[in-house]
């Protein structure tokens, strides 16, 4: 019970259509709420307690099922939208500013994971045909890291250091 629910973020999971979508989607205001208890250091450690928690939540709902990764398990989704944020966390805890006064970077933070996510480019492509709770967690991990290279990248281009 304990293991879907994490897995599942709450039941978020079992939303129709698109549940990675949603999972995403939901990672958004409790992002905001872990970065307003603690910054970007908890933030940090709740992404770290996400997969941990998320690996051991996926490996219990996918003991001796044949699908590996199934549509309902969206704690990956969580993990990697907040690494996507990273970016923005760490900026608005560093300036002590409102994290929300970077809105254009959350919007660019949620469409390029949800974009990394569901192309599977390169190694979050190798991590996606990997068995297991590991391939699982991984793919969303490597593609909010390259989500959060992007959101850096475009704040970059928009504050014309590149």
């Amino acid at each position: 019970m304990l293991a879907r629910l994490i897995a599942t973020v709450l039941g978020v999971g079992y939303i129709r259509p698109a549940p990675g979508t949603w999972g995403s989607l939901v990672a958004l205001p409790w992002a905001w709420l872990v970065h307003t208890l603690g910054g970007f250091p908890a933030l940090l450690l709740g992404t770290a307690l996400a997969c941990i928690l998320g690996f051991w939540a996926t490996a219990r709902m996918t003991a001796g099922q044949t699908d590996h990764d199934p549509s309902e398990i969206v704690i990956d989704e969580l993990a990697g939208q907040w690494i996507a944020l990273f970016p923005l966390s760490y900026a608005a805890w560093s300036m002590q500013i409102s994290i929300l006064a970077m809105w254009p970077g959350w919007i660019a933070a949620f469409l390029l994971f949800r974009l990394f996510d569901i192309r599977k480019p390169w190694l979050v492509g190798w991590a996606d045909r990997r068995e297991g709770p590991l391939g699982v967690m991984l793919d969303d991990v490597i593609a909010g890291l390259f989500a959060a290279l992007g959101v850096l990248a475009l704040a970059a281009l928009y504050h014309g250091v590149l």
